[in-house]
């Protein structure tokens, strides 16, 4: 919906009349969540909740908006998070025995490799364990629309039985 001066001027009178979100969005022929949203960015009055506790209890006036949160770069600390340390015990002891460094193994290096996929043509389907070196992508030819091919989209796409032609 493209709100227009007179479509919001519409708004503006229908919640000054006390219609329900749901109620002026029949009215303008729109949803109860277009109404809400765009209450919200007008910064309309806020509603009373319809739902009471006590039915004896008068109804609260709504006064003006009131931030629940601070803005988000005032709740952002400049610095990092400073953590409460708890107070150690410290124990001496002997250094340890130095190892030499070239009887050590080399350790492994991760490769990072680039997405396998040929292209957006192909089927997407992986096809082993992720992060290990067989793992790839099935890479057939792609159903046009789809990201898999015919085999791998009969598996992924599966219509959900009805419950009612089990019960007959």
């Amino acid at each position: 919906m493209d709100w227009t001066t007179e479509s919001i001027d519409r708004l503006r009178a229908l919640w000054a009349e006390g219609h329900s979100t749901a109620e002026i969005g029949r009215r303008m022929g729109v949803s109860k969540n277009a109404v809400v949203g765009k209450a919200h960015r007008l910064q309309l009055p806020a509603r009373p909740s319809p739902i009471r506790r006590d039915p004896a209890a008068p109804r609260p006036v709504a006064t003006g908006r009131r931030p629940t949160l601070p803005p988000l770069r005032a709740a952002m600390p400049a610095a990092t998070p400073q953590r409460r340390e708890e107070p150690r015990i410290v124990v001496e002891a002997a250094p340890p025995a130095p190892h030499p460094v070239a009887a050590l193994p080399p350790k492994p290096v991760a490769v990072v490799r680039a997405f396998p996929r040929v292209s957006t043509k192909t089927c997407c389907w992986p096809l082993g364990e992720p992060g290990t070196e067989s793992f790839r992508f099935c890479c057939d030819a792609a159903i046009p629309g789809k990201p898999y091919c015919a085999e791998h989209a009969s598996l992924a796409y599966v219509r959900v039985k009805d419950r009612r032609e089990d019960a007959a």
